[in-house]
């Protein structure tokens, strides 16, 4: 999520997109801390070291979504922050005096505002420069950039994301889709009878009944993400920013006849993954400033008190249980690049890689025999034992394609039918197709005519 190469030669980046900011010397080094987090704070992102290096830039947002976001500055010489422009990101400092950045109330439009470097205070208004700028519809990120002899350059195109398709994909790689309107989906999951679909759109869960051909929404306040069907299918888990904070945990009746229960409380962000086969632990990661991505298990009996699984200096997350709850499949970056491991439960120790050249988003069979998990766009199986103990044989080759896919440690985008036989995946809809790359010769001088400084 971004890098700036200051000018002390220190280079200020995000290592990983639910953390603060870190800095490493040009010359190598051990990188270290430079931003941590802040109570309900989702990420630090894009950081872009001003010109003197006495200062830097990033978005710092309580959740994914541009309306969450607001522009900031920290001093690296004090550690004191200030909030500069609210539900901004990507701001880049032009050396004419002006910020220029993009805001979730007009997406693919340049803005530009005056900008006292010295104070590190903004003092105009903001004001249009570009229209119509390519923007990345995951990382909300504008296709352009500019030399710091005044040339711009930017790519066109439509700023708006296109829809998914809901598609089942057989064990060979055929596809068919399934009759539900195309949206923005995320983070699929089968109801326990195999009928119903929860789905992240846009920033709520909706539910989408297979044989009805209906899509209702669950949610209606807050961030809402990674939703799971508890195992009897009558209640939908997910994480939300409801309360305020932080992406907690809640859950509410799949029927939508009750309102949402909180069932975790954390300044940290966190995903909820898998249920345990009885109903009575509940598997989640969450996103620590120092330890990263954590495994965390939630019992339901007694007290409801989290505790920690898997907490180690790298990233796990994606704890799937197994169909008779004695094992947790998971990804981890532990041998420097993520593989799928399974690991017993409830005491971690025995552990077995399954992956062999990457892998992630591990979800079991029904029936316990088979390990599916993903490459990039390969969709990989892999034969297990789990009477005596575990095993497991060589991965193979199911099918290719280019479906949705997201953070490694996060849960699964897709499904598997209770047989086996059929996956329930997202097919990404057209891309945002680029109409050519613009040149702006002068642009410093335009820009200094329409947005003054003075």
């Amino acid at each position: 999520r971004g890098f700036s190469w200051g000018s002390n030669d220190t280079i200020v980046f995000t290592p990983t997109n639910l953390s603060g900011l870190m800095q490493v010397s040009a010359a190598g080094g051990t990188p270290q801390e430079l931003t941590t987090l802040e109570e309900g704070e989702f990420s630090h992102r894009w950081p872009e070291v001003l010109p003197d290096g006495k200062a830097v830039l990033f978005p710092a947002g309580t959740g994914p979504a541009w309306e969450q976001q607001q522009t900031v500055v920290q001093s690296l010489e004090t550690g004191e922050r200030r909030a500069l422009i609210p539900g901004a990101t990507y701001a880049r400092y032009v050396p004419t005096g002006h910020l220029v950045y993009v805001q979730s109330a007009t997406p693919g439009t340049l803005l530009s505002v005056p900008f006292d470097l010295a104070r590190l205070e903004v003092t105009g208004a903001p004001f249009p420069v570009v229209e119509g700028v390519m923007m990345s519809p995951i990382t909300y990120t504008p296709q352009f950039s500019f030399s710091h002899l005044g040339v711009l350059v930017y790519v066109s195109g439509n700023p708006q994301a296109l829809g998914n398709t809901l598609v089942w994909v057989d064990r060979k790689g055929a596809v068919e889709p399934l009759p539900a309107p195309p949206q923005p989906y995320d983070d699929l999951r089968l109801s326990p009878d195999g009928e119903q679909v929860t789905a992240q759109v846009n920033t709520d869960i909706r539910i989408y009944d297979i044989p009805r051909q209906t899509l209702t929404r669950l949610t209606f306040e807050g961030f809402n993400n990674m939703p799971l069907w508890t195992p009897d299918g009558k209640q939908v888990t997910f994480g939300s920013t409801r309360a305020g904070g932080a992406e907690n945990l809640f859950w509410k009746p799949a029927d939508g006849s009750g309102a949402a229960e909180r069932l975790t409380t954390s300044e940290y962000l966190q995903w909820a993954t898998s249920w345990s086969p009885d109903g009575q632990v509940l598997a989640f990661t969450e996103s620590h400033p120092t330890s990263g991505a954590d495994i965390w298990v939630l019992p339901l009996e007694g007290e409801r008190k989290p505790r920690p699984f898997l907490r180690t200096p790298f990233n796990e997350g994606g704890a799937m249980f197994s169909p008779d709850g004695r094992w947790l499949a998971y990804a981890s970056d532990e041998s420097g690049r993520y593989e799928v491991y399974v690991q017993s439960f409830p005491v971690p120790g025995q552990k077995w890689q399954i992956s062999t050249e990457g892998g992630v988003y591990a979800v079991w069979a029904r029936s316990g025999r088979e390990l599916f998990y993903r490459n990039g766009n390969k969709m990989m199986g892999v034969d297990v034992t789990m009477q005596a103990g575990f095993d497991a044989d060589t991965p193979t080759l199911l099918f290719e394609g280019p479906y949705q896919s997201g953070t490694p440690y996060a849960p699964p985008d897709y499904d598997i039918t209770s047989d086996g036989q059929r996956f329930l995946m997202v097919q990404l809809g057209d891309m945002l197709e680029a109409s050519q790359i613009n040149v702006v010769l002068n642009w410093f001088e335009e820009l200094k005519q329409r947005v003054p400084t003075n």
